[in-house]
């Protein structure tokens, strides 16, 4: 995909989401795309993932359910319970078979972009700490140190936002889904032994 191409996917994603998800949409491909230039990842396949993340999100619950059982895509304990949480999946099979990407990196940075998993690629990890930074979120307190940290030390910004993430949900009545835990345990350990320290 070139840049008409990139532009040709804007427009059609501005057709199938509201104002304010569009807006966070291009956030996220913005983002994606300094944090690419910054870490030497391809920023035409970073603009792609970020405007293909949450080309899911407008469809109705329904519809989510709907498309991932006829697609046979495992829907998890948690999922069942919030199928909101279903349209990353959903997403990365739009993102295939409706909008025609066949790069498997940009589907899964799709895929995973809310729960994250071990073994993330450097687009997976760009695209996940993306949705978290871009300049429309307000939500955290720590948004500016972790907007420095993630153009600093990609896989520390990803360690501490997850830990945000898992605290704002012990914090609510929200479920964790347990791909978050097993993400923040894979990299927490990961950091601390390149630290060294036990």
């Amino acid at each position: 995909m070139g840049k008409e191409d990139i532009a040709k996917l804007r427009a059609q994603i501005k057709k199938v989401q509201d104002k304010k998800r569009f807006e966070h949409t291009l956030g996220v491909t913005y983002t994606a795309a300094c944090l690419a230039m910054c870490y030497d990842i391809d920023t035409e396949r970073a603009e792609i993932a970020g405007l293909l993340h949450d080309c899911a999100k407008c469809l109705s619950n329904d519809k989510k359910i709907s498309l991932c059982k006829k697609q046979s895509i495992e829907i998890n304990l948690t999922e069942a319970k919030n199928p909101f949480l279903l349209h990353a999946k959903a997403g990365a099979y739009l993102a295939e078979h409706k909008y025609g990407v066949r790069d498997e990196d940009i589907l899964n940075a799709v895929r995973y972009h809310t729960t994250g998993r071990p073994g993330m690629s450097m687009l997976e990890k760009i695209v996940f700490i993306a949705d978290y930074i871009e300049p429309g979120r307000n939500h955290s307190t720590r948004l500016p140190e972790l907007r420095r940290l993630a153009f600093q030390n990609l896989d520390k910004a990803l360690v501490e936002i997850l830990k945000d993430t898992l605290r704002y949900l012990r914090g609510t009545d929200h479920e964790i889904d347990p791909m978050t835990q097993k993400t923040y345990d894979h990299y927490n350990k990961s950091l601390t032994e390149i630290s060294g320290v036990q």
